[in-house]
């Protein structure tokens, strides 16, 4: 099986760590031994991942240094997928024995420009602020803010995934057997321009979204959708808490979840099993027995 693995925040950097290099390489080395298990199994893999803090740390950096010289949001996002890319492929490589080729591909994601999201962003990025600082930081450098809790936060534009130009990359890539690493952080945000170029724009892409779409691309028969919790689960965090273990697509999609965490990756689970696909949500170092519908949650048309 052709198998597209979206590898969630858990896998480079853990709750409450430090956003180091060595940080991020320890939590990569674990989520490279469950994906090479799937390798071994026999299937073909293509690997997406998310990159919020990195992009978020970058931009700061960036303005720190000389406001006016910052890069914009689809520059970074190729930046971070270089980065996450390569010490994925690293690991990746280390935990098969350097007997698979494995290659990072920067991925570039076209988006509607009159898409909604453009007029009102929602995607949090960097660091929080209390309000006043916030207002402050957003006037000087242009930006838009919105409360997230108690604090204030720098938005940006989420637009719809519509189409990946590279998808034939991909695919030559595939046919000579090559591990695929691309659409990190949801891919490199572009605009088709009136005559077929193409040009970067200022927006992150959500990474669950990329990945439903470029599986359907590749006409891929899974989609994982790996994170830090077991399996979807009805009244969670409530005594009557219980895992889901099948949901069809249309369950999957009148069910309530979180915006901000399970509600993103249940709606491209759904929309990938609409194609025909099978979709499976759980835990990173249950990946293999996901695909093999011994754990996780289990999406299906």
């Amino acid at each position: 099986m052709l198998v597209v693995a979206a590898l969630g925040g858990n896998a480079l950097l853990r709750r409450g760590e430090p956003l180091t290099a060595e940080a991020q390489r320890a939590n990569i080395k674990v989520a490279a031994a469950s994906l090479a298990k799937i390798v071994r199994a026999g299937h073909q893999l293509v690997v997406t991942h998310g990159n919020g803090p990195q992009v978020g740390l970058l931009a700061l950096q960036g303005a720190a240094y000389k406001p006016d010289e910052a890069y914009p949001l689809d520059v970074l996002g190729a930046e971070t997928e270089g980065m996450i890319g390569y010490i994925i492929e690293q690991e990746l490589e280390n935990a098969l024995g350097h007997d698979r080729p494995v290659a990072t591909l920067l991925t570039q994601v076209v988006v509607d420009k009159t898409d909604p999201a453009f007029n009102k962003p929602t995607k949090f990025v960097g660091p929080v602020y209390e309000r006043k600082e916030a207002e402050t930081r957003a006037e000087a450098a242009g930006w838009q803010i919105a409360q997230d809790g108690d604090k204030w936060r720098r938005v940006v534009p989420s637009p719809k995934p519509l189409e990946i130009p590279d998808t034939r990359v991909l695919q030559l890539l595939l046919e000579q057997g090559v591990i695929v690493i691309c659409a990190g952080g949801g891919g490199i945000p572009v605009l088709r321009r009136d005559d077929g170029s193409l040009i970067g724009v200022e927006a992150v892409i959500d990474k669950d979204a990329a990945s439903a779409l470029l599986a359907r691309e590749l006409s891929a028969d899974a989609l994982l959708l790996l994170t830090d919790v077991d399996a979807i689960y009805r009244d969670f965090g409530k005594g009557t808490a219980a895992p889901i273990r099948q949901l069809t697509r249309e369950e999957a999609r009148h069910l309530a979840l979180p915006e901000g965490s399970m509600g993103p990756k249940m709606t491209a689970a759904g929309d990938f099993a609409e194609s025909g696909g099978f979709s499976g949500i759980g835990k990173l170092g249950d990946a293999l027995d996901i695909l093999e519908r011994r754990a996780g949650t289990c999406v299906v048309n």
